[in-house]
């Protein structure tokens, strides 16, 4: 018994016969063992849509001191942060989803993924700015997303539609729209042209749901290390930036927003790609003053 042990063990440890036979025998006929339960839910395209840690609060009564983001993009504007955040001001700061509310804490319903995000972050700015009672954050971002999924015709773009009539019947109008998302497409080269034509697409979705808030676009194509969907280097002066650059120009209410290429260094990116902690702290900082200083779209001017 003492040798068939040791020598159970030894076939184990050094992958042996009859050890990995043995294995895969169990592997072919055994049942599959059951993944342990997560407290986490997901729809057919990955986007996080239950919390088990997440309860239902009253979603609080849009004035003129309120802020509705909508959020689109991927990963840099989903779950995928290195330091996750939650409302310092309890229920003023609210993550809205399907129609619900949640006080607002990473990882917000809405969006891929599970780790941290920096807008539950710009949310206690503004109500720390004094500008704003209440802030309500409808995330709808997709790690990986490139411009033509959102576009009319794209497969996000009736997820688009759904989560935006749902933040209305909800009792929501839009304030600011804050799209991240570009990176996907430097990688596959999409051309200047192509992503104008496919970010006005978009944003002639919103328009013609109502939607007419500014739409804030970022300067975001900087995703690095193949492991992320990147690249091993990256080019400045790229199509995509051109077209992020170009598109505030082109009237339709967009309006530039962060700079992130150029805002974070590689130590505000704990994978080459998606923000860390300080990175949070540098665009969180930067959204705030853009939406303190840029145009606004009140509750009493709807």
């Amino acid at each position: 018994m003492l040798a068939v042990f040791v020598s159970g063990g030894m076939s184990a440890k050094h992958e042996m016969f009859p050890w990995p036979q043995l294995s895969a025998l169990k592997h072919r006929f055994a049942a599959p063992e059951a993944a342990p339960p997560s407290r986490y839910t997901f729809d057919d395209k990955e986007r996080l849509i239950g919390d088990e840690t997440k309860t239902a609060v009253a979603c609080p009564a849009q004035t003129d001191r309120t802020a509705v983001l909508l959020v689109l993009g991927q990963s840099n504007a989903a779950n995928d942060g290195g330091q996750r955040h939650r409302s310092q001001y309890g229920e003023r700061v609210i993550n809205e989803f399907d129609g619900h509310c949640f006080t607002a804490a990473s990882p917000l319903l809405g969006s891929t993924d599970t780790k941290g995000e920096y807008w539950t972050g710009i949310g206690n700015s503004l109500i720390a700015s004094g500008r704003y009672d209440n802030v309500v954050i409808a995330p709808v971002a997709y790690s990986g997303s490139e411009v033509a999924r959102w576009a009319d015709g794209g497969d996000i773009n009736p997820v688009l539609v759904d989560s935006t009539r749902k933040l209305h019947d909800a009792g929501y109008r839009v304030t600011n729209v804050l799209w991240v998302q570009g990176e996907a497409d430097f990688v596959l080269g999409t051309s200047t042209q192509a992503y104008e034509q496919r970010f006005l697409s978009m944003v002639g979705t919103l328009r013609g749901l109502g939607v007419a808030a500014p739409v804030y676009i970022s300067v975001a194509t900087k995703c690095l290390e193949p492991r992320n969907g990147g690249l091993k280097q990256h080019a400045v002066d790229n199509p995509i930036e051109r077209a992020q650059l170009a598109l505030p120009k082109s009237g339709n209410g967009i309006v530039q927003g962060v700079n992130s290429d150029a805002l974070l260094n590689g130590d505000d990116r704990y994978d080459d790609c998606h923000i860390g902690g300080s990175g949070a702290e540098k665009v969180a900082a930067a959204w705030r003053d853009l939406l303190l200083a840029g145009p606004q779209l009140q509750a009493s001017s709807q």
